[in-house]
């Protein structure tokens, strides 16, 4: 039968034999909930202090706390677990946990990401290096690294500083560890993309900068390469999978991870292991690994290669012309994007055609859609302006590639003004592309 949501926790209430009132807030309450938490060691007891906020919202200007389950453990400073797995449930606004110890521990807190919680935490890089060493949780350690990775960006980005070396350090131990899923490994080793750069810089209140945002990820990405140089064809190696392709998830965790260490090649020898890499792959993962290190590198055979070889199966295409523009160097890319739309195999009308080539700029090369001469912000333009009366659906969401612009400067905000408001003065624009737009403009 058709059932509600109050229906659904019925079912639970009554197998369970608890009142879920407080839980059905998830459901009535807008806004994620902010999780901030502070600690304190003095006289052999540690202090865990945790504030749950979530912010007003029109309508809802006061929020009531929800029930957060908190699976959490402690680690020594040696890396030892002192604390195993626990659930701690918090119903309140604030909760104090208190541990008898003899040293200052670092925490592990949600655990398997066991609420959908923003976690607002002032912990120590150090003590992100531990856990992303020795936590026995696979999320908080993703976790940390991705939390190192950011750190280290975005001080490159703002001061120009080299990755530290206790990171790369950190970080080339859990890539070498064969005891360790390729797939986690493979996560681990993946940087943030650019957006997110942007909107760590924008929550940070620092107006991001795309080119620069770019440049410093390609920096700390070589800075990563060289630190594990001559190990890298041996990782690359012991990844192989011989035989039959095969779908099974330890030889997709593989494929994986040989396709970041292959990335990383790509940044010491141009292209040349990527392209041996490239003759032999008898699966499509692999090839497509190879060919995306290839373009990034700047081949110029690759595609014409790639293209002859696949030109009659359309979703491989699709691939094609996306990772084209995606892996574009930022000042080509529109040229590149222009001249794909000028293929004889690019048919706008085919919404999965039209989104290859586009989005291949706007989501997949930011650099390139926000360069400053603003021929990116012109070109989205161009196209949304041609396919608005054929189909508008689409046109409206791809439109919302302009919606983060007020986190950018000055000079790009102008630019993407004038965009949006020569699409809001064209003659019949379609209802859905208006509102759009409109939303948009207002923001």
């Amino acid at each position: 039968q058709a059932c509600t949501i109050e229906d659904w926790l019925k079912v639970f209430e009554d197998s369970t034999g608890r009142d879920l009132s407080q839980f059905k807030r998830w459901y009535a309450q807008a806004g994620t909930p902010h999780l901030t938490v502070t600690d304190d060691f003095k006289n052999g007891e540690y202090t865990l202090h945790l504030m749950l906020k979530t912010k007003p919202r029109a309508g809802q200007p006061d929020k009531a706390p929800q029930v957060i389950p908190i699976a959490m453990g402690l680690i020594g400073a040696d890396g030892a677990e002192v604390l195993p797995t626990q659930v701690v449930e918090m119903s309140e606004a604030e909760l104090t946990l208190r541990f008898e110890l003899g040293a200052k521990p670092i925490p592990s807190l949600l655990r398997g990401f066991s609420a959908p919680v923003i976690l607002e935490t002032e912990q120590s890089e150090a003590g992100r290096l531990v856990l992303l060493a020795h936590d026995t949780d696979p999320f908080n350690r993703w976790e940390a690294s991705t939390l190192l990775a950011k750190s280290n960006l975005m001080a490159n980005l703002t001061a120009g500083s080299t990755p530290a070396t206790a990171w790369l350090d950190a970080l080339t131990k859990v890539i070498t560890d064969d005891t360790l899923d390729p797939a986690f490994r493979a996560l681990v080793l993946a940087l943030p993309s650019e957006d997110n750069l942007a909107n760590a810089c924008d929550a940070a209140g620092i107006v991001p900068d795309p080119t620069a945002i770019h440049t410093a990820r390609k920096a700390v990405h070589l800075a990563i390469a060289q630190h594990m140089g001559d190990t890298l064809p041996a990782l690359i190696a012991a990844t192989a999978t011989p035989g039959p392709y095969s779908p099974a998830a330890n030889d997709a965790a593989k494929r994986s991870l040989r396709a970041q260490l292959l990335r990383l090649q790509t940044r010491l020898d141009g292209g040349t292991m990527a392209r041996a890499a490239y003759d032999a792959a008898t699966n499509m993962t692999d090839q497509l690994a190879a060919f995306g290190c290839l373009l990034s590198a700047g081949d110029t055979t690759v595609a014409a290669a790639f293209e002859a070889q696949w030109r009659t199966d359309r979703l491989v295409m699709d691939k094609w012309f996306a990772m084209s523009v995606a892996e574009a160097d930022p000042d080509d890319a529109v040229a590149v994007a222009t001249g794909l739309t000028q293929h004889a195999d690019f048919d706008w009308k085919n919404p999965n055609r039209f989104r290859s080539v586009i989005a291949g700029m706007t989501a997949m090369n930011p650099a390139a859609f926000h360069h400053p001469s603003g021929a990116g912000y012109k070109f989205l333009a161009d196209w949304l302006l041609k396919l608005d009366a054929l189909n508008p659906q689409t046109t409206a969401r791809m439109s919302t590639a302009f919606e983060t612009w007020r986190r950018y400067d000055v000079d790009r905000q102008a630019l993407i003004q004038e965009q949006l408001a020569r699409i809001a003065a064209h003659p019949g624009l379609s209802r859905d592309t208006a509102e759009m737009v409109g939303r948009m403009r207002d923001a």
